[in-house]
């Protein structure tokens, strides 16, 4: 039997590539919208952009960012082999930017009053890592 064999008959997780310097980029303190700027496909800058707009108040910003994070996550997901289900999971690192952009959606979709679109992604974030939905709440 092979290591990674679903035993659940589920889709595999998903594992996005690593693309580790708009990581390190953030964790040296370089402004966010740099490193989106530098590296637009990174979930992670835009997540984070989402994450600074969300604790200053600027919730419309916040939602703007994290669904292009979430939609920059879709995109690379989709690339890695992912059908629209499955697990994502927190603990491969390449995979939290879009999970905290994810995240992020539905924080500020609930904060502007888009209940349908909270609960969905908040269902959406906990089917794909029930870790991330622990974590990041």
């Amino acid at each position: 039997m092979p290591i990674h064999e679903n035993l659940l008959g589920g889709p595999s997780p998903t594992h996005l590539p690593d693309d580790p310097e708009p990581r390190e980029l953030l964790a040296s303190g370089t402004a966010p919208s740099d490193v989106a700027a530098k590296y637009p496909t990174s979930s992670l800058a835009w997540a984070q952009l989402a994450d600074d707009a969300f604790q200053a108040g600027r919730t419309v910003e916040s939602y703007a960012y994290a669904r292009t994070g979430y939609h920059r996550g879709l995109d690379a997901l989709r690339r890695a082999g992912w059908k629209g289900h499955g697990p994502v999971p927190f603990e491969h690192e390449p995979n939290r930017g879009f999970l905290r952009a994810l995240h992020a959606l539905a924080r500020a979709a609930q904060a502007i009053g888009e209940q349908e679109e909270y609960e969905r992604c908040s269902a959406f974030l906990r089917d794909s890592s029930p870790t991330a939905a622990d974590t990041l709440s």
